[in-house]
């Protein structure tokens, strides 16, 4: 498949954006910035030339050790986006939901200081808000926009309008490492476990990770987002549906079955949550990403 026209602009995101196998093939090429993640007193680079493999993480994960994750800094970004500028691109970058994260901060300022350099490029710095496989979700379809030959500035204010339709319904398995990160309090990681509660959780409209509801077990948990979708789905918009695991391919397929025998018409695509939402979610993290009215 070959472009509709040569972009001549490139999209930048983030390695917070989790992408399946299959979901860019056939779209413009997108650049993705690497992150640090600390698990335990080792720390590593996550993304491209990095040294930190999804499965390496969540091994560590099981064998009990914590995780968490660093902020792209200024010279990083600087170098990413130079790249793309000194070799006559226009930029846009995509970015990890503001309300969990000062990296979006931070390549602004960054892209403030370029246009001074750049005058004559455009640069468009978009906060997602949203993250892991939602993020992906979003860029995705910016990558089809792209490729059916949008240009960067109307990419942009589309995104601006349609991202708080990317709706995210994540579980998770335990609640140690949303205790461990202070999203939870210790009562209630202890009550929870107790409880075999599955906790319900979703990207708010201001880019948070927020707990919604408190079901008991995998399977009522698995209920509960299939129940979402069923009320705000927009399959208009696109069939596109994005599953995530946090290495649990089972419960993924569990999910999947459950989408595609109340959903026959969705585009479905499995992701594995990487280690920068992983940090923050630990093992077993199941995630449901479609286009909906009830975020």
């Amino acid at each position: 498949m070959s472009y509709r026209i040569i972009p001549d602009y490139r999209i930048f995101t983030d390695t917070t954006a989790d992408f399946g196998p299959g979901m860019l093939n056939d779209l413009p090429r997108i650049e993705v910035i690497p992150m640090e993640v600390s698990v335990g007193n080792d720390r590593f680079l996550y993304g491209p030339g990095g040294n930190l493999s999804v499965k390496q993480f969540y091994d560590m994960l099981r064998a009990g050790k914590f995780a968490s994750t660093s902020q792209i800094n200024p010279v990083t970004y600087k170098k990413a986006f130079e790249s793309a500028l000194q070799n006559g691109y226009d930029i846009l970058y995509l970015g990890f939901s503001s309300g969990m994260s000062g990296c979006f901060d931070n390549a602004q300022l960054n892209m403030d200081e370029l246009r001074k350099t750049y005058p004559e490029r455009k640069m468009f710095c978009v906060d997602a808000l949203c993250a892991s496989v939602g993020e992906s979700f979003l860029i995705r379809e910016a990558a089809k926009k792209q490729y059916e030959g949008m240009p960067i500035d109307e990419l942009a204010a589309w995104i601006d309008e349609y991202k708080l339709k990317v709706y995210h319904w994540f579980t998770v398995d335990t609640f140690d490492h949303l205790k461990q990160g202070g999203r939870v309090s210790v009562a209630a990681a202890i009550a929870g476990g107790i409880l075999n509660i599955k906790p319900l959780l979703h990207v708010d409209n201001a880019g948070r990770l927020a707990v919604v509801k408190k079901p008991r077990g995998r399977r009522l948990a698995l209920k509960e987002q299939i129940t979402h979708m069923q009320e705000g789905w927009l399959p208009d918009i696109s069939p596109l549906v994005v599953i995530g695991h946090g290495d649990d391919p089972e419960a993924a397929a569990m999910l999947k079955s459950a989408v595609e025998t109340k959903f026959p018409n969705a585009e479905i695509h499995v992701a594995e949550i990487g280690p920068v939402i992983g940090s923050h979610t630990g093992p077993g993290m199941l995630a449901l990403i479609y286009w909906g009215d009830n975020r």
